[in-house]
């Protein structure tokens, strides 16, 4: 695992691996991708960020850690959380699932209404699953995949990897780094917070819907970042994902369909220092909040972009998921090949996602970094599609049967949704120990603004620690 985390740390900032400790083995999740060799590379390439943004404040880190086992849990985090000693609400809608078409398999994610909506309209059918999978048994994956996307909605066929790397949109992926750092603008050089952790004082923007963006600023909150999560009252949320990805977060809602929720927005942006977004490519930019537009706001800023398919190619501006990609790229395919199924079969966790979210707080905090040591405004961009390209890049591991108990990295905290359990920060960084501050917040229950740091909100809903 130190070859993985050296490649990733050299991408993110062209220096030689530091000191790092990596424990574990690759046998804690099932499967042939070496999931948990990507997600132990994401949490020690974060930690190792966040130990260089202590050494600027001349605090000695320690030496930086991760285990695998921790590692697999944090991307299986949404799994493993418990409300009130129960398992957490379903993150899947009803129609959202694997489909058998004429000539293959399709993927449709219907998680929102107006997804739902899309696949049903497209295909001319209730909202029943009965009645969809009869329609989509009856026409090529290709001609599913087509009506839905064109109708607005979220599908993938499964594709071998082979297909993915001919299809255009996959060559497009091959020629994109895993993470790009760019700079965006110029700018004086940025001082940090006096703070002993290392974004203490520093103000993130988190403009994101599930996950890997709620991941990102999870990681940031508990290196002391202050993350407001700015979201839309009348956008569906998914509970289960809402409660673990909000941990040391507040949260607030400000309607960017509005002239006054935009000006709300540009004050915000214009005292930030990090803007963490995953709308698709494109789409701030359209209301003017490109990465050039927001570092006209506020000099210095770091932005940051997630995407599902990247942000070149045919396919840059397509609605993606973490499922939908392990479809279209070839992991669903391999999945059904190596264990002899006659269906998909994904790796056994949302690993794309959270191990995107985790190398974009890694990308972020050298970001922050840059912009101290030289100043400027600089942009990050990461997608599923490329860290999926990057994990299949890596090889095979031998398939195990996993056993994994969990049961030691879990932790109780108190919330405004009830006792949740959760899956404890994982990374070990001696000099400043990654913490939440509080537990996650009810969605749109804190003012959008921001706040002296150390002040606390006073629309906070008591949460606990």
């Amino acid at each position: 695992m130190q070859d993985v985390l050296a490649g990733v740390w050299h991408t993110l900032t062209g220096e030689p691996l530091p000191a790092v400790s990596l424990n574990g083995a690759e046998s804690v999740l099932p499967g042939t991708f070496r999931v948990e060799a990507a997600a132990t590379a994401g949490v020690a390439a974060a930690t190792l960020a966040a130990a260089e943004l202590l050494r600027l404040r001349g605090i000695d880190p320690g030496t930086v850690s991760a285990d695998a086992r921790h590692a697999a849990a944090s991307v299986l985090s949404e799994r493993l959380l418990r409300v009130d000693g129960a398992p957490a609400p379903d993150v899947w809608g009803p129609l959202s699932g694997d489909y058998r078409a004429c000539d293959g398999w399709v993927r449709l994610h219907a998680n929102y209404r107006r997804h739902e909506a899309a696949v049903c309209w497209s295909l001319g059918v209730p909202a029943k699953l009965d009645a969809v999978t009869k329609t989509v048994a009856a026409k090529t994956a290709a001609e599913v995949e087509s009506a839905v996307v064109t109708a607005g909605g979220a599908a993938a066929v499964m594709r071998s990897r082979e297909e993915w790397l001919a299809h255009p949109q996959g060559q497009a992926v091959a020629g994109l780094p895993i993470a790009e750092i760019r700079q965006v603008g110029e700018a004086p050089k940025n001082t940090l917070f006096d703070s002993d952790r290392p974004l203490g004082g520093v103000r993130v923007l988190e403009l994101t819907h599930v996950l890997a963006g709620p991941v990102a600023g999870r990681v940031l909150a508990a290196h002391g970042a202050n993350v407001l999560h700015v979201g839309a009252a009348h956008l569906p949320r998914i509970p289960a994902l809402t409660m673990d990805t909000g941990q040391g977060k507040r949260s607030a809602f400000v309607a960017l369909d509005t002239e006054g929720g935009r000006a709300k927005l540009k004050k915000l942006i214009a005292r930030a220092d990090v803007v963490l977004q995953s709308f698709r490519p494109g789409a701030l930019a359209r209301i003017g909040f490109g990465p050039e537009d927001m570092a006209e706001l506020r000099p210095g800023l770091v932005t940051a972009d997630l995407s599902a398919y990247g942000w070149a190619g045919p396919w840059a501006r397509r609605r993606g998921f973490d499922s939908l990609v392990q479809m279209a790229s070839g992991i669903a395919e391999e999945g059904a090949r190596m264990t002899g199924a006659d269906h998909p079969v994904p790796l056994p966790a949302q690993a794309l996602d959270h191990t995107t979210g985790w190398l974009a707080a890694a990308a972020i905090m050298t970001a922050v970094r840059r912009s101290v040591v030289e100043g400027g405004s600089w942009n990050v961009r990461l997608s599923l599609a490329g860290t999926g390209r990057w994990l299949d890049s890596l090889g095979r591991k031998e398939p195990v049967a996993s056993t994994a108990d969990f049961d030691d990295l879990l932790e109780d905290v108190d919330s405004g949704f009830g006792k949740l359990t959760r899956v404890r920060m994982a990374g070990g960084l001696p000099g400043a120990p990654p913490r939440w501050d509080h537990a996650s917040h009810l969605p749109g229950s804190d003012s959008a603004v921001w706040h002296p740091v150390g002040t606390p909100d006073p629309a906070t809903v008591p949460t606990g620690a």
